[in-house]
């Protein structure tokens, strides 16, 4: 935790080196009170934070594509430690997600280059996370939608907690940027019906249950 914390401090003014230029972030909540039902026991907010990025690969093939997902790493972290702030702090989270939108002039194997740092940026930042971090990726222009998943952070097989959000940005990806998005949640779907594991019979020990 402290490591992370060093690395956020040194990442604040947008400094993620050369392979990793930010044009802006953008940030989406919600808090969900009902949905024509009785008032929610739990109102959930659930939001993502979304970096609009130079994409260092756009316009050519590139064999060795793992420089770029090192590089990465310091941004997810980053990332994370401020839609947790936004949202109540990292022991609020209760679910996540991970989405990653490429411009026309990248490729989808780009986007997977933020299954580890946008997965373990937030997972490094929770005292218990266990489960996989689900993902979507899709190569498309300015205004792209994406719907963000959504699942519990510490066991995957818990229903209650599915969800998504989606994520829209007017003006991005342009042709050579990519969007790296992060998503979270800080209470499962505040009607779940839908049976299955319990939250309060989860052990997360082995991410699934």
């Amino acid at each position: 935790m402290d490591d992370a914390r060093t690395v956020i401090e040194t990442t604040a003014e947008g400094d993620f080196g050369p392979l990793v230029k930010v044009r802006k972030f953008v940030f989406h909540v919600e808090e969900v009170l009902h949905e024509f039902g009785p008032p929610a026991r739990t109102p959930q907010l659930k939001g993502y934070i979304a970096a609009v990025a130079a994409n260092p690969y756009a316009g050519r093939y590139v064999d060795d594509l793992m420089p770029l997902m090192e590089a990465l790493k310091p941004l997810g972290l980053a990332m994370a430690q401020r839609l947790m702030d936004v949202l109540g702090g990292a022991d609020r989270i209760v679910a996540y997600g991970k989405s990653a939108v490429v411009g026309e002039n990248g490729e989808l194997e780009h986007a997977a280059l933020w299954h580890e740092p946008g997965g373990y940026g937030m997972r490094q930042l929770m005292e218990k996370s266990a489960a996989i971090v689900p993902s979507t990726k899709k190569v498309g222009g300015p205004g792209t939608a994406v719907d963000v998943p959504i699942a519990h952070a510490h066991a995957a097989y818990v229903r209650s907690h599915f969800d998504s959000i989606e994520c829209v940005i007017p003006d991005a990806p342009r042709a050579n940027e990519i969007v790296w998005i992060q998503s979270m949640s800080t209470a499962p779907r505040i009607y779940d019906r839908a049976g299955g594991l319990s939250d309060a019979d989860v052990k997360g020990e082995d991410g699934l249950r």
